[in-house]
């Protein structure tokens, strides 16, 4: 809970309304949430290859969500345990997900997820290196999720945030200030980075999660 209300400041901060989710309340939406459910709960304790803990799944739904975000792009899929939070709520907002993973066993494991979940048709995922990927995608984007190789995080900020819409989000996983490399990442440096810049109002999970918000223009 602590996380969310961390992050949901932050939103306000930027100046944008929290929103509710068009989709709930309609069947095809409290179907899809119940299929999401299951598939989880039917996954509970096999995640691995790096995918986020459920607490931080919750976190990046809730935030789609209150911020009515509809364009995202996620930098590094692993085997889909974040998209498929992050396409429940797109699924809320009318939005669709671009994903973006190098390794094909990941991938094809991610996409295979995506079905058995029931979000596929909310997801362009797709098997490509990153580094070359992000900054020829046209955006905008009004949400980001950034948790792949740690040591690129800020050559994947500097990419993102042109396309950013004003009042979007950029989410990026393991972030710890202060601590310099952890995990083989250089997490520190994209905390530097992006706290250091005026348009962007940053905060940081006890989770380790870097919410980065873009301002509206007063």
């Amino acid at each position: 809970m602590k996380r969310l209300v961390a992050a949901l400041v932050v939103i306000s901060a930027c100046g944008f309304a929290l929103v509710p989710a068009s989709g709930q309340g309609a069947g095809g939406s409290d179907h899809l949430e119940a299929r999401v459910k299951a598939f989880f709960d039917a996954r509970r304790g096999d995640w691995r290859d790096m995918n986020v803990p459920e607490s931080d799944g919750q976190l990046l739904h809730d935030l789609v969500v209150k911020g009515g975000f509809k364009r995202a792009l996620e930098i590094g899929t692993s085997t889909g345990r974040s998209g498929i939070w992050i396409a429940l709520a797109l699924s809320k907002t009318g939005g669709k997900l671009t994903t973006i993973d190098i390794d094909p066993g990941r991938h094809s494991e991610a996409v295979r997820n995506f079905k058995d979940a029931g979000v596929a048709a909310l997801i362009d995922a797709r098997l490509a290196d990153a580094h070359e990927l992000v900054p020829k995608l046209d955006g905008p984007f009004d949400f980001v999720f950034i948790d792949a190789d740690k040591e690129w995080y800020t050559n994947y900020v500097k990419a993102v945030i042109p396309k950013l819409a004003v009042g979007g989000c950029i989410a990026a996983h393991n972030v710890y200030p202060g601590r310099g490399r952890r995990g083989g990442g250089m997490t520190g440096d994209y905390y530097e980075y992006v706290s250091g810049l005026p348009f962007l109002e940053t905060t940081v999970t006890q989770g380790g999660v870097a919410i980065s918000c873009k301002r509206r223009e007063k």
